[in-house]
């Protein structure tokens, strides 16, 4: 009985993943594509609407990113918005979304920080503004305004009126789907509600076993999180790898912003700054967060996930040390036993009031209400061979297969991550890809 064999099989249904088999079907001459979810439905983890902040990063008013990087993820996230608004309308108009954006400096210190970026960056960034107090009360006049004045902190921000800035990726994901089988003379297989239990090398190909039977590829390439890092393991790749699933959480409030509003981020701390956003999914609210909270699982509100977690930690002494140098950077200390408490049901919402009143000077503890079930896991690695937590994307690269641990930042970097494997599998498997076409179509 002759087994078939697939080209590329696809671990994961997120927007990383389908954003890979929307590439291969239209860019490349492969035949046979197959994605593999184990959930019945597609980005039910970290593209899901509820566990992320909706956000298409551009790298302008992200302040922990140097210019280099900030023009790496603009690449990135010109590609997503050129591929949705090539989309009909009734189609792009649920996919991206209009709202004005800025990140705020608050104090003298954080004003002029802003002033001295805006004077790097805007030559890049050809939509990017410099907005004084009295432009941030045109845009955002919530931000400005307190007890029917204006607030006495100097402000300043750096952002945008009119770009596409937010994006729900699970509809971004459906979407790259639904491309993929338009292609004419491609297989594409895709098999929701089928977990694979295991990875393995057979001959010149790969068995990829699941709870629906075995398929078979000759290329490889796992999406799913934390959970890739777990499957590389398992395979003896990035044996020098732990893992730190960092999980945020959000509140809600009546709606208090028109549009995204972020924070300077400190240097001295490794996670996201607070920020407030609409909620594409939920409306008449702004949602505020994320808090950052090391969580012992891979998937937030998922126990099952525990003990996956504790398999990919590898608990040793190189990986104490690198909490422990964490917990003696003050700021680092101080924030992470802070955010353990915004966990804490009685005082959590206490305690965000104050961070969130830095956008919104006028809330109220009434205002502010925890948001139940949303929320998403962030897989940071540690190098245990270099005693470091590693910031920004992680990824394995072995013969004939690729473990993506976590894309930076985030969604955004869909196509331009899947661009990359693509010329990995090209390589490797030999087959034509259409330059030509992938740069008509994603950078328009």
């Amino acid at each position: 009985m002759t087994v078939h064999t697939h080209d590329v099989l696809i671990v994961g249904g997120g927007v990383s993943s389908t954003a890979l088999l929307y590439e291969l079907a239209k860019f490349t001459n492969l035949k046979s594509i197959c994605l593999v979810e184990k959930y019945y439905d597609l980005a039910q983890v970290s593209s899901k609407g509820s566990n992320n902040s909706q956000t298409i990063h551009c790298g302008d008013i992200e302040t922990n990113y140097s210019l280099e990087k900030a023009l790496v993820v603009k690449r990135a996230a010109d590609m997503l918005r050129t591929y949705a608004l090539q989309l009909p309308k009734e189609e792009y108009e649920q996919i991206v979304f209009k709202y004005p954006k800025m990140v705020l400096g608050v104090g003298a210190k954080e004003s002029q920080f802003l002033r001295e970026r805006f004077e790097v960056f805007k030559q890049h960034f050809p939509s990017m503004e410099l907005f004084e107090k009295s432009d941030i009360a045109k845009v955002e006049p919530n931000v400005v305004n307190l007890n029917g004045r204006e607030r006495p902190e100097e402000l300043a921000a750096l952002g945008a009126v009119d770009e596409y800035t937010a994006v729900d990726f699970a509809a971004l994901a459906r979407s790259f789907v639904a491309q993929a089988k338009q292609v004419q003379d491609k297989s594409i297989d895709i098999c929701l509600g089928t977990k694979v239990e295991d990875i393995r090398q057979d001959g010149e190909r790969f068995r990829v076993v699941t709870d629906k039977g075995d398929y078979f590829a000759k290329f490889v390439v796992v999406s799913a999180c934390g959970h890739s890092l777990l499957y590389a393991q398992k395979m003896g790749y990035g044996l020098n790898f732990s893992c730190m699933p960092m999980a945020g959480s959000f509140y809600f409030t009546p709606k208090v912003l028109n549009g995204k509003v972020y924070t300077v981020q400190n240097d001295k701390l490794p996670f996201a700054a607070i920020h407030g956003d609409p909620d594409v999914l939920v409306d008449g609210k702004t949602r505020f967060g994320p808090t950052a909270l090391l969580l012992p699982m891979l998937e937030r509100y998922n126990p099952g996930t525990i003990l996956d977690f504790l398999k990919v930690l590898r608990l040793d002494s190189a990986v104490v040390k690198v909490f422990w140098d964490l917990l003696k950077v003050p700021d680092i200390r101080n924030y992470i036993f802070k955010n353990m408490l915004f966990e804490v049901p009685y005082v959590r919402r206490r305690l965000f009031l104050k961070d969130a009143q830095k956008i919104i000077p006028s809330l109220t503890l009434a205002d502010i209400s925890f948001a139940k079930g949303f929320g998403g896991v962030r897989p940071q690695l540690i190098d245990k061979e270099k005693k470091q937590l590693l910031m920004g994307e992680a990824k394995i690269k072995e013969k004939g297969i690729i473990f993506n641990m976590t894309p930076s930042p985030g969604g955004t970097s869909c196509l331009d991550n899947a661009e990359k494997d693509l010329r990995s599998i090209v390589d490797y498997l030999g087959c034509e890809f259409d330059e030509n076409k992938f740069k008509e179509t994603l950078f328009a």
